[in-house]
């Protein structure tokens, strides 16, 4: 099915990705991570939304999609991942002999360009209760050796329910439901942010308590005692992680297909263990600048989210 398939029921499986679109439309909280994505990096094209637009699913022939499996899914260009009760050389047995052995593959080059960034906003208008915010700013590569560092700062900021920013802006103030910080990972950049979604009347005082947050751990050493409990709750979560076959399966296959390093648990926590609190600062500015950031909305007014911007003094320009 993977490598020889016969492309049955193309236009009914169209229609099944066009109603997924419609429903991620609807989803103005997983949206605005796509809207982010397109202000910060343009036109490059990890701006483009992985369902893809209307447009192109609708508009795309039977014989693209048939070149374009012809060209990129070859046995040899392929990553195999198993973990559980298996065995290694049965395992690999069985799809060669499937498959002929090892096969030569495309050897097709893949273009890989830096985007061109720039701080910029940008707001999409929808009928929503409350206004989606997300800011964010370009990140480290998946091979950068600051990746932990990065993960210690992200679980820090707002990576879990004790965060700063889950008991600034929520427990203490109630001023969300829901916010969070986010980090992604590239082959040549990244992308850090934080997302929030609040009633429109109280967007200018969450970006005010989110700008302060960013701005003491940009300046601020983190205490030695809320480190430890970061890299404890961060150690706790990857080691509850490598419970699931699933997991490991993916950790195994990505990381070959990536190529980066596949480190042991106790690996793992050495360099978490091993970030410093000068490291977390010096990382916070540079993904948290706010010369570098970008900010998006979605909601019901714009005006509102340009007079919250205004007043946390973000000065950029509209999109």
């Amino acid at each position: 099915m993977l490598v020889d398939p016969i492309f049955a029921d193309l236009d009914r499986e169209r229609e099944v990705i066009l109603e997924e679109i419609a429903m991620y439309e609807d989803s103005p909280q997983d949206l605005i991570h796509d809207l982010l994505a397109d202000t910060l990096f343009d036109s490059h094209p990890l701006g483009r939304p992985v369902l893809g637009s209307r447009e192109s699913i609708s508009g795309m022939a039977e014989e693209t999609i048939r070149g374009y499996h012809q060209r990129y899914f070859q046995f040899g260009d392929m990553v195999v991942a198993a973990a559980g009760n298996v065995d290694h050389d049965q395992l690999k047995e069985l799809l060669l002999r499937t498959h002929g052995g090892v096969a030569s593959g495309s050897k097709t080059a893949l273009e890989h360009t830096r985007p061109h960034i720039t701080q910029r906003s940008a707001f999409l208008k929808k009928e929503t209760e409350q206004l989606h915010v997300a800011l964010g700013s370009e990140g480290i590569p998946r091979n950068d050796p600051r990746r932990y560092t990065l993960s210690v700062l992200d679980s820090l900021l707002g990576g879990s329910l004790s965060s700063r920013l889950f008991q600034e802006v929520r427990e203490k103030r109630g001023l969300v439901y829901s916010i969070y910080s986010f980090c992604n990972m590239y082959r040549d950049t990244g992308l850090c942010g934080v997302y929030f979604g609040t009633r429109p009347d109280r967007a200018d005082q969450v970006l005010e308590v989110v700008s302060r947050e960013l701005e003491t751990v940009r300046n601020e050493l983190v205490d030695l005692s809320e480190l430890e409990r970061t890299k404890e709750h961060l150690k706790g979560r990857i080691v509850l992680s490598m419970e699931s076959t699933s997991a490991r399966m993916n950790r195994l296959g990505k990381g070959v297909l990536t190529d980066a390093e596949i480190l042991s648990l106790d690996e793992i926590t050495e360099r978490i263990d091993a970030v410093t609190p000068a490291a977390v600062r010096e990382l916070a500015n540079l993904v948290f600048d706010p010369s570098r950031t970008t900010l998006v909305g979605i909601g019901s007014e714009e005006e509102v989210f340009r007079n919250a911007l205004s007043s946390s003094g973000d000065s950029s320009e509209a999109a």
